[in-house]
């Protein structure tokens, strides 16, 4: 998928530093000199950007009137805004009218880049999670991905925090066995290096909170030598 990127600078010099080392990094990149060229190509395009890089101080409208505009048409855009100044003011004004990053000028080309893939990755991120399903359901189960809660028949089971993620890692794999070790590093993360035991006792935990019979457990199969999976 091609990383799109919307850049308003009136500067041509710096517009055109700004262009090159943006698309090295490998962005898609439609540029303007002018606000009001900035509005039209963005309804244009439909709004088909994930990142708009807007310079403050432009004749005409300005980067700050851009920047509200372009935040009123959409919330998941990355917006961040370029100024040659660096006083403390303009970076409150900049983040209080929606931008999420401010970048002083002068910069070097790996300062820019990094900053902006840092805000891409952010709005990517959300995307997914918004694109992603807010409940499952799966036999008398119903699990919240909002308020990370889950239900049996309509009845809320009390479930700790690993609980509830490993039950959400089971639902979003339905019927696909998955072994310890990557269950491991999906709710305790890459960084943890003890026993995989620890999930072989959350499985228990949950067993005994979910199942009709946790003693012959129908939901939650172990597969074994490997791991567990959810039957469905």
């Amino acid at each position: 998928m091609m990383k799109r990127i919307l850049v308003c600078e009136d500067e041509e010099a710096i517009r055109d530093f700004v262009v090159i080392n943006l698309g090295r990094a490998g962005y898609d990149v439609v540029d303007v000199a002018s606000g009001e060229e900035a509005v039209n190509v963005y309804l244009q395009q439909e709004g088909n950007f994930d990142v708009a890089l807007l310079d403050i101080m432009m004749p005409g409208m300005d980067g700050f009137s851009l920047c509200k505009w372009i935040r009123e048409q959409s919330s998941e855009i990355g917006i961040i805004m370029l100024s040659a100044k660096s006083q403390e003011m303009d970076k409150v004004n900049c983040l209080m009218i929606g931008a999420d990053d401010y970048v002083t000028k002068p910069f070097s080309p790996s300062e820019l880049v990094a900053r902006v893939d840092a805000i891409y990755r952010r709005v990517n991120v959300n995307r997914i999670r918004q694109e992603e399903p807010q409940t499952i359901r799966t036999g008398p189960f119903l699990l919240d991905c909002q308020s990370r809660t889950v239900c049996k028949n309509g009845e809320l089971i009390e479930l700790t925090q690993v609980e509830y993620q490993i039950m959400e890692y089971l639902l979003k794999n339905l019927n696909t066995a998955l072994d310890r070790r990557t269950i491991l590093r999906h709710v305790w993360g890459e960084a943890y290096y003890g026993d995989d035991k620890v999930v072989d006792v959350n499985i228990r935990r949950l067993r005994m909170k979910i199942e009709d019979d946790p003693s012959s457990p129908y939901y939650i199969q172990t597969i074994w030598g490997f791991g567990y999976k959810w039957n469905i």
